[in-house]
């Protein structure tokens, strides 16, 4: 079988769901044999991208603040155009050292319009390489909705100009993306479904909580932690919780939070076996992330969702709405969340009936890896004969 060469970008700003879930499907191409190369621009997480995976280090950029109006750097810096030309400069050159067979490029441009200073020439690249590799993008299954007059037509005209292939990573029975992008009907790119790109299932939980409250990667989500420890603090009964605030979560907050614990409640910055502790749990309370819903999902456990909704983001209120529909979740808006309501939701969802079963496909990474090698067979085949003598060759250069 011939070894694909993989070059995959995924920048994250503000959570690390959108690394997560590509180094989720970073790690299931390399066990269809492919060469990967992940190339990352976000602040530096623990363990990413992974085992068998080539990782290139952009330097990183983070979101200026929740509603994502700019890019600074590690030390709250806004960025320049020379620090923009390094980067780009950076990413094109791994790209020619790559010389990849496929080329996926995580959210743009249905999102991450703020890289398009090094997105647009890496395109440009791609498009002036001969042969040309097949450009992918790999987006999530509810997209966040754009206010701003002509941004749906742009990304559009981008799909349809560049793009070989638009992977979708949900489920169609749950939500398809015309669902959250009221001109998918226009896309001339194929549009495919993966499945949701949950992890494998976890061991039984080496600990058990009541309540397991956690925050993602933690660089949202403060009033949750807030009210949840005022909610712990308050409760009158022998329930054990657990609070895992994220790795993002600055050191003297987390400091503070951790010296303002209550007999009772455990907390974390991350725990390595948070889908185990799922499976053991009676209820959890967190945002309404794609990964962390397909933890939920995975373990079937009893879920609270508090969307995060700052800045105007509707991806995880139309995602929480949708799973509270199918009797998979209950919903407590982000504005009505206080201490006081937030006890209350937790006390009804846990006398409140287990999760409805459900038959949503969770296995997005090994089907994404499945898609990409059939298309790049059809592909290599449409371009001609010669292809496969540049091309496709077993070395490791990704």
């Amino acid at each position: 079988m011939k070894r694909l060469r993989a070059f995959f970008y995924v920048q994250h700003l503000l959570g690390i769901g959108h690394l997560a879930r590509a180094s989720r499907i970073a790690a299931a191409l390399v066990d269809d044999g492919f060469a990967v190369t992940v190339v990352t621009g976000g602040a530096p997480i623990a363990g990413f991208s992974g085992l068998g995976v080539k990782s290139v280090t952009l330097p990183p950029v983070t979101s200026g603040d929740e509603g994502f109006s700019g890019l600074v750097d590690l030390q709250g810096k806004p960025i320049d155009d020379d620090f923009k030309k390094w980067r780009s400069e950076m990413l094109l050159q791994a790209f020619r050292d790559c010389r990849p067979d496929i080329v996926i490029v995580e959210a743009f441009p249905f999102g991450r319009r703020q890289m398009r200073f090094e997105l647009l020439p890496l395109i440009e690249a791609i498009d002036a390489t001969s042969p040309r590799p097949l450009l992918a993008t790999s987006v999530r299954d509810i997209l966040q909705e754009r206010v701003k007059p002509g941004r749906n037509e742009e990304t559009v005209d981008l799909i349809n100009r560049h793009f070989d292939l638009v992977m979708v990573h949900g489920d169609p029975a749950f939500a398809t993306i015309d669902k959250t992008f009221p001109l998918a009907g226009a896309i001339r790119a194929e549009v495919t479904y993966t499945g949701l790109v949950a992890a494998p299932p976890s061991p039984a939980a080496s600990e058990r909580f009541d309540v397991l409250v956690s925050v993602g990667g933690g660089a949202a989500g403060k009033s949750l932690v807030s009210s949840t420890i005022a909610a712990a603090r308050n409760a009158n009964n022998a329930w054990k919780w657990c609070l895992i605030t994220g790795p993002n979560l600055p050191k003297d907050e987390f400091d503070a939070i951790a010296r303002d614990a209550t007999p009772g409640l455990s907390i974390f910055r991350f725990r390595e076996d948070f889908a185990s502790l799922l499976t053991g749990a009676r209820l959890s309370v967190s945002q309404a992330g794609y990964n962390t819903v397909c933890d939920v999902l995975r373990a079937g456990c009893r879920s609270l969702l508090v969307p995060f909704a700052a800045g105007g983001e509707t991806e995880q209120t139309v995602r929480a709405l949708m799973l509270e529909e199918l009797g998979l979740a209950t919903v407590l808006m982000e504005k009505d969340l206080t201490p006081e309501v937030l006890a209350q939701a937790i006390e009804q969802a846990l006398v409140g009936p287990t999760p409805s079963a459900h038959r949503l496909d969770l296995e997005g990474a090994r089907r994404s890896a499945q898609i990409l090698r059939e298309r790049y067979r059809t592909w290599s085949l449409k371009v001609g004969p010669g292809f496969g003598k540049v091309h496709g060759q077993a070395d490791d250069r990704c």
